[in-house]
């Protein structure tokens, strides 16, 4: 039997028809993590990974830079991939426990960039590599995430790389080469979430994927089984209950259609979402303020505690990833913007008295290994003695709760405000929306030329 690489490889070159819903799906996708690029632009980790390469950055590379000039492909990648996820505010796959899009889509960039690839091509290769990083990302979450491990930098990397190798024109057998390279290149430790490390991420497995799909058509190869061989990735990054690959389909539906991506809502780690829209709920139902608040109770997964190891964070960097912090501004106002996540708004008095209100909790390994995905429960004790309580088992954005044309608009000019006035934004997402008519992604290059105005 072939092995899941060469499945996935397989079935990219069987000239799969996407349907309508998957391309609008996909075109979605693709301009929220554009617009989550322009709004990193200026992050530390963007212009440190800028500074890194500024010696590869200039006026006669292969593909456009975030924050103006361009680069050899893989360089482009690093840093797009970093700016697309600098804020945390790129969408979440579930199937993959991936930030998926701010590894495809800077990956794809270059790669279209570099090679003149048209809109109708670029969209096809960003649902093969979402497939990818499906398959990949079943057969060894959610143990593998749950032991530490960043799946952006591991499923997003091997799963990008088959997107990558069919964008550059690859047949199947260069295809599954690309993804067993990516394989090799694998890692980035959940410790580092909280850090610049962790947006780099995103810029690293972007341009692994990349690299991986270059070295792929020159010959490089490994072990096409390295999925499922002794000392391969199950058997590394995972245990003995991640479910492997015997089973596996391809495609049947594709998995935009039948489980999606979840842009977010909220500009900050994804496993405090649920807890955010509960509160928010539950203030527009009861009508009460922070002012009335005595205690909150959140329980979640443990992999989200996990994530969440800031409960007095210091900067914005912690913030996003402060159960604590995200509470309080649910408690504090309607909704969360990126203006939340500056080092201003993370000392306010305002917030940092509503801190210590907060208690996370976890379910334990019994309880999640019995039911699987678990919702996340909010009780909030108010001074009058009532105890308000809520769960969701899905965030804003997802299938069950989409995201309408309003909220895409409002994202997307929330991400770009700073750097482009209210004409440019709406030509630039009017532009995204016919990608797929596009004869190149020449349009974009002024987009990404973009600095934060004073």
């Amino acid at each position: 039997m072939s092995s899941a690489i060469e499945r996935i490889a397989a079935w990219s070159r069987s000239e799969p028809v996407f349907s309508s819903l998957a391309r609008a799906r996909a075109r979605h996708a693709i301009a929220d993590t554009i617009g989550c690029m322009i709004a990193g632009v200026d992050d530390q980790a963007t212009q440190s990974v800028r500074a890194a390469f500024a010696g590869s950055i200039g006026p006669s590379g292969a593909a456009a830079v975030i924050g103006g000039g361009s680069a050899p492909e893989a360089i482009a990648a690093l840093v797009n991939g970093t700016a697309a996820h600098a804020l945390d505010y790129d969408d979440n796959f579930r199937p993959g426990i991936t930030h998926a899009s701010a590894v495809l889509v800077p990956a794809l960039l270059a790669v279209a960039h570099g090679r003149g690839a048209s809109g109708r091509s670029f969209v096809d290769a960003y649902l093969v590599g979402l497939e990818a990083q499906a398959v990949v990302g079943r057969g060894i979450n959610p143990a593998h995430y749950t032991l530490g491990w960043h799946a952006t930098s591991t499923v997003g990397a091997i799963g990008t790389a088959a997107g990558t190798a069919w964008l550059m024109g690859l047949d199947a057998s260069g295809i599954a080469r690309a993804m067993s390279v990516a394989a090799s290149m694998a890692a980035g430790p959940k410790g580092q979430f909280g850090t610049p490390a962790k947006p780099l991420h995103a810029g690293l497995a972007a341009r692994n994927a990349v690299d991986a799909a270059a070295l792929a058509a020159t010959g490089m190869t490994g072990r096409l089984d390295i999925l499922e061989c002794p000392m391969g990735v199950a058997e590394l990054f995972g245990d003995a209950s991640a479910a492997g690959w015997a089973g596996m389909t391809v495609a049947e539906p594709h998995v935009i259609e039948s489980e999606g991506l979840i842009p977010k809502r909220h500009p900050c780690c994804g496993s405090t979402h649920y807890t955010v829209d509960a509160i928010l709920g539950l203030k527009a139902e009861h009508g009460f303020t922070s002012a009335d608040v005595l205690a909150v109770e959140t329980l979640v997964g443990i992999a989200n505690a996990r994530n969440l190891a800031y409960p007095d964070p210091e900067d914005e960097m912690q913030a996003r990833f402060s159960m604590h912090y995200c509470v309080a501004l649910a408690l504090l106002q309607d909704r969360l913007s990126l203006a939340d996540f500056t080092p201003e708004a993370v000392q306010r008095q305002a917030v940092r008295e509503l801190l210590p209100r907060t208690v996370m909790r976890a379910y334990d390994k019994n309880e999640e290994a019995v039911a699987g995905h678990l919702p996340h429960r909010v009780t909030v004790q108010l001074a009058d003695g009532r105890m308000l309580t809520a769960e969701r088992s899905e965030a804003k954005g997802s299938i069950a709760d989409p995201f309408d044309d309003v909220d895409r608009e409002a994202k997307f000019l929330d991400c770009c405000a700073a750097t482009m006035n209210e004409a440019e934004i709406a030509a630039l997402y009017d532009q995204l929306a016919g990608i797929d008519a596009a004869a190149n992604l020449n349009f974009l290059s002024p987009a990404l030329v973009v600095t934060r105005r004073a």
